[in-house]
């Protein structure tokens, strides 16, 4: 009598260096996708809306705008489907959004390509973090996101500079092509060389009436309404800035075409803020690094707008003044969006994941509402950006102080071996 068949053995794992470098990539598709698309703005805007050129900075809101609404479902859809199958199908979706740019003949039909490829492309952006979450836990789970990190950062420094040598051959069409290679490069990558992280046995149906009831929960709960306040605020000064960077760079200095150069460099100087907040989070504490990032970008932002609005800004340290914003801004970012996620989840971990989804949502969706204003009153001078930015970081900063008093930060456990 033969023996019954047997599945097939899993295929065996990948290194750690080469599941670092894949995650990194499929991490970064919504960074790529924001900021290579920076210097083909003024392009667009000659081409799709030559009378109103500040709208041209909704092809990077309308993407938060699906990238937001796709957060809420791409997780529950990988729990019920498995990581692979999700994030293959939400890339799908990416490239059809990236197609359909490619052949838009208006602004509005630009719009509509864009929400499309962010909503897909939240699917990388989200899953990649649950398959993480599959294998590893605790400090090397940590260990492992540092890795990633270290290497996410480079992608978005160097995108416009990708961005502007595609445009010099194929105009702003092309970028979007570009991001159909991209999408194709991260699910083959996968498809090919990572096994399924979330075996059969452990995948949950997808519960609408439990993605409800998450969704309640967290919305109901007085800190994490809190959190997600200040979150939306950091999202929307962040989205707002990158909205207006290059009209800035272009219309107030006169840098377009040196552009990405300085903004590579910014960003990699501002990876340093990652790094930082994990040298001391264990030390100080999540809220208080959020609590001190937000009072210096408080107090950085009013004395630009103070300057700005006086007129007292020299014109040799005009520029040099607003690229060191720029990396505080950068900077900043490493120091309050992976504290404030981690503060925001502390008391939902019986729901982690769908909260996740919930937390990264809302705040996504309502910071377009901050940001797109912010970018469409954009007049020839730094007054609206450093404006919103004043108010935005002010205001989390107020609210960060408050949280301290009525949610209390857990003291770090100090080991007794």
């Amino acid at each position: 009598m033969t023996d019954a068949p047997r599945e097939a053995a899993p295929r065996r794992a990948i290194s750690q260096p080469e599941f670092v470098a894949m995650m990194a990539v499929l991490f970064a598709t919504i960074a790529f996708s924001i900021d290579a698309m920076l210097p083909a703005l003024p392009q667009i805007a000659a081409e799709l809306s030559p009378e109103a050129p500040n709208r041209a900075q909704l092809v990077l809101t309308s993407f938060v705008l699906g990238m937001g609404v796709g957060t809420l479902i791409a997780g529950p859809l990988s729990d019920a489907l498995g990581r692979k199958a999700t994030i293959t199908g939400a890339v799908g979706l990416y490239c059809v959004g990236a197609a359909m740019a490619i052949y838009a003949t208006s602004l509005e039909m630009l719009l509509a390509a864009r929400v499309i490829q962010g909503l897909g492309a939240a699917g990388p952006r989200i899953v990649s973090m649950a398959m993480v979450r599959d294998l590893f836990e605790g400090r090397a789970m940590a260990r492992i996101m540092s890795f990633i990190m270290m290497i996410f950062v480079l992608i978005p420094a160097i995108a416009p500079s990708i961005g502007s040598l595609i445009m010099m051959g194929f105009g702003w069409q092309g970028i979007f092509a570009a991001f159909i290679l991209f999408g194709l490069i991260g699910a083959s990558w996968l498809n090919l060389r990572q096994p399924e992280t979330l075996p059969a046995d452990r995948r949950r149906p997808l519960n609408t009436v439990a993605l409800k009831e998450a969704f309640l929960e967290v919305v109901r709960h007085r800190m994490v309404r809190l959190y997600i306040v200040v979150l939306t605020l950091g999202f929307g000064q962040m989205f707002a800035f990158l909205s207006s960077i290059q009209q800035i760079y272009d219309e107030i200095f006169g840098k377009a075409d040196s552009f990405p150069i300085w903004f590579a460099v910014a960003g990699i100087l501002s990876g340093g803020g990652t790094i930082l907040n994990a040298t001391l989070v264990m030390r100080l504490g999540m809220r208080r690094l959020a609590i001190a990032a937000f009072a210096t970008q408080t107090v950085i932002a009013g004395s630009l707008l103070v300057v700005s609005l006086l007129g007292l800004m020299p014109d040799a340290l005009a520029f040099p003044a607003f690229w060191l914003w720029s990396i505080s801004i950068f900077f900043m970012a490493g120091l309050v969006f992976g504290n404030l996620n981690a503060l925001a989840l502390q008391p939902m971990g019986h729901i982690a994941g769908m909260a996740a989804s919930v937390v990264g949502a809302i705040s996504t969706v309502f910071a377009v509402v901050i940001a797109a204003p912010i970018g469409l009153a954009f007049d020839g001078t730094l007054v609206p950006l450093t404006a919103g930015t004043l108010i935005c970081s002010g205001l989390a900063w107020w609210l960060m102080r408050q949280s301290r008093e009525a949610d209390p930060e857990p003291k770090r456990m100090i080991p007794t071996h």
